[in-house]
């Protein structure tokens, strides 16, 4: 028999635990599930809904240089609005990119949060 999976969290080292956490909760409807130090030194957030979440792990060494592909290529969210979505995106200062419909998924965009990550 195989085990049926799903992602639990992801975890992600950011410059501004707080600003990603807003852009995260706005843009998802997500909530702050937990807050606290983290056992390596700095802090963490557990940004999500009751099923999932993102953490995110903040120290003052992370330095927020990513590249694409480093630390990881994108992360994929999926919303029911994705014309909001995308307007929620725009009103925290960033800006969306490539715009379109990618076999097997549905329509589509992307953006770079403040530290490089792709969303």
């Amino acid at each position: 028999m195989q085990n049926s999976g799903t992602l639990e969290h992801a975890n992600l080292s950011v410059t501004q635990i707080d600003r990603l956490a807003n852009l995260l909760c706005d843009m998802l409807g997500w909530h702050v599930r937990w807050r606290g130090p983290h056992h390596l030194g700095g802090e963490t957030a557990h940004v999500g809904s009751a099923d999932c979440y993102v953490s995110l792990y903040w120290r003052e060494d992370v330095t927020g240089d990513y590249s694409k592909g480093q630390p990881l290529n994108h992360l994929g969210l999926q919303v029911a609005d994705l014309d909001a979505a995308e307007a929620v995106v725009t009103a925290h200062g960033l800006t969306p990119y490539s715009h379109g419909t990618y076999e097997p998924g549905p329509r589509s965009f992307y953006f770079f949060d403040w530290d490089g990550i792709d969303f």
